[in-house]
Formats: structure tokens, C-alpha cells, sequence
């Protein structure tokens, strides 16, 4: 198995982050495979799907309806709401398999790889590319 860690800042904000740019470069070359992508973090997770249409504002107006940054939470350090955080990976997990074929990303036309992240209290996310040869 060939891996490799990302280093991808993610700011002071709510985001969901297009890394299929990043992954297909990871594919690239490798023929047919299984590409696994990981997040080891306990407030971040990823998700297949349209970017630049408005579907990733939408994903996140959808978790701010569902995980509302208040003090609801009973986890509670850091900043208001970061326990909604830690109850993402739940429902985005930290975690994607995506099959690659050629050594190209087999993702459907409009399907982007994505990190989900809410956590505004973490500006910096490790992404684990890793890549098991068909």
C-alpha cells in the first residue's frame, strides 16, 4: 500500500474543501486501485459531492440546521458549538474509498472529494491518501 499525508489549512471558518484535485494527482500513474482517504481527526469529515454549484453551501447550511453552534452541547471547550463538532463525523464520516481506474479518480462527472470541517477552533487538517493497488 502507498500513502501519503496532506497538509491543508482550513482557516478560521466553517468549510468544505475540494481535495479531488490533490487526490487524483495521488492516483495518477498507479493503474487500478482502491483510493482510501482519512482524516484523523475527531471533528472533520469527507463527502462526495458537487462543489461550485452551491451543493457545498448547502451541505453546510444543512449541518448548521442540524449541529447548531450553540451551547447545546455537552462537550464545550473551546470556541461556542464546538461540540456539534466532534458529533459531525457521525453523519460525515472521516473516511471515502474511491475507486480509481487507469489511474484516474473513477468519480462520477459532477463529484468532487471534499474535508468537511467546522471546527473554527483547528485552522490546520491532516488528509491520508492512500492508495491499494486492484
Amino acid at each position: 500500500m502507498d500513502t501519503q499525508t496532506l497538509t491543508v489549512r482550513t482557516g478560521d471558518r466553517e468549510v468544505v474543501l475540494d481535495l479531488t484535485r490533490q487526490a487524483a494527482e495521488f492516483a495518477a500513474g498507479r493503474g487500478d486501485g482502491l483510493l482510501h482517504v482519512f482524516v484523523p481527526h475527531a471533528t472533520a469529515g469527507l463527502a462526495v459531492l458537487e462543489t461550485g454549484a452551491g451543493s457545498d453551501d448547502d451541505l453546510l447550511a444543512a449541518l448548521r440546521d442540524l449541529l447548531p453552534a450553540d451551547d447545546r452541547w455537552r462537550h464545550r471547550h473551546g470556541s461556542p458549538g464546538h461540540g456539534r463538532s466532534h458529533v459531525l463525523p457521525a453523519l460525515v464520516p472521516p473516511y471515502a474509498t474511491v475507486p480509481v481506474l487507469g489511474g484516474r479518480l473513477a468519480l462520477g462527472t459532477w463529484q468532487s472529494l471534499c474535508l468537511v470541517d467546522l471546527n473554527v477552533d483547528n485552522a490546520v487538517r491532516e488528509v491520508r491518501f492512500s492508495f491499494l493497488t486492484g
